[in-house]
């Protein structure tokens, strides 16, 4: 007769513990098991008593606690919860910054596609209004706005115009709380920009910016070539990532416009303080000659004020011979090899 509950397969049970006044017969432990099993059943019992001793239980942690150690985290009932997955962390982790660029040209257009793309909240303005802005500068994300529009509630106004046309923009930055991060990436070309006097005579660059300004500023994005700032990029720990130095005077500053190049796929070099800024002007060896983290501080090290505006106009002649004009940057190929032999 088969019963009418399910049996077991195991041979050794006579009747199923579900079967009608049936019991599963005791199986045999190994040495020492049943001792293990009774003290369980025995702290599991005081445990619910609430008589266990301190000496063998670690009570859960206060009501509030947010963590007990790595991967250990309690809820507001000091229940401990499961930790979420690494990538939920990272990105509970990960702050987002609020970025005006003003100018959307060589380096412009790069720096709205690479920092949108990186899940930053960046609005881009030019002088001639937001219709103008070319749509593939918006294609990760980047919003066209006037260049009002652009410095109000943000975090980090990043400057990229002409060298000549920073004191226009002044008023704008006037209206900037003094705790926003002002990044700019200009450099100085007399043919393009006409004579300053004050940096002929020897001014670093980013110290006449700052008085202009009347702020204080990061410099970064200024030495690397447009074409290469558009190609290269590359994930942190890449083999031969190109590093861009950045030059600052507030830790603040230096610490924002660093992350944010790490952001666009380069590795962050800190270059020191503004007066300092002249290193990595054109004509230095560090230049737009793409070089990495490793190669520097040598580059840094190396440069002569002296020496740097007659390399400089050299590298522009030389480009010009070749492109036919003085608005035309080069290739990432081509530049990179001149600027090596010229500066390095």
């Amino acid at each position: 007769m088969v019963p009418p509950w399910p049996t077991s397969r195991r041979p050794t049970r006579s009747s199923p513990s579900c079967a009608p006044g049936g019991r599963r017969p005791r199986r045999k432990l190994p040495p020492g098991a049943a001792k293990t099993l009774r003290n369980r059943r025995q702290k599991r019992g005081a445990l619910a008593r609430g008589t266990l001793s301190t000496a063998h239980h670690r009570a859960p942690p206060p009501v509030g606690r947010a963590a007990c150690g790595p991967g250990r985290h309690w809820d507001a009932t000091g229940a401990r919860r499961r930790r979420r997955p690494l990538a939920t962390e990272l990105e509970a982790r990960r702050t987002i910054v609020k970025i005006g660029v003003l100018g959307v040209g060589h380096i412009g257009k790069t720096l709205t596609q690479r920092l949108a793309a990186a899940g930053h909240q960046v609005k881009a303005a030019n002088s001639r209004g937001p219709h103008t802005i070319e749509a593939d500068a918006l294609s990760t994300g980047g919003r066209a706005v006037t260049a009002a529009e652009a410095v109000e509630d943000v975090d980090v106004v990043i400057l990229s115009i002409p060298l000549n046309r920073l004191p226009q923009v002044a008023p704008l930055i006037a209206d900037v709380p003094v705790d926003t991060v002002v990044i700019d990436t200009s450099n100085y070309y007399p043919a393009r920009d006409g004579r300053i006097e004050a940096i002929d005579a020897g001014q670093a660059e980013s110290l006449w910016v700052t008085e202009q300004l009347g702020r204080p500023i990061a410099k970064t994005w200024n030495a690397i070539g447009s074409h290469s700032f558009a190609a290269k990029g590359k994930p942190a720990g890449s083999p031969d990532r190109v590093a861009i130095p950045i030059a600052a005077d507030r830790d603040q500053d230096r610490k924002a416009a660093m992350a944010l190049v790490e952001d666009t796929g380069f590795d962050a070099f800190d270059a020191g303080a503004l007066a300092d800024s002249w290193r990595q002007q054109p004509g230095a060896p560090c230049y737009c000659t793409d070089l990495t983290r490793e190669e520097m501080p040598g580059a840094l090290a190396a440069a002569e004020a002296e020496r740097l505006p007659k390399r400089r106009d050299l590298a522009v002649a030389a480009i010009q011979e070749r492109v036919g004009d003085a608005t035309t940057n080069p290739d990432a190929e081509y530049g990179v090899r001149l600027n090596r032999a010229l500066f390095v």
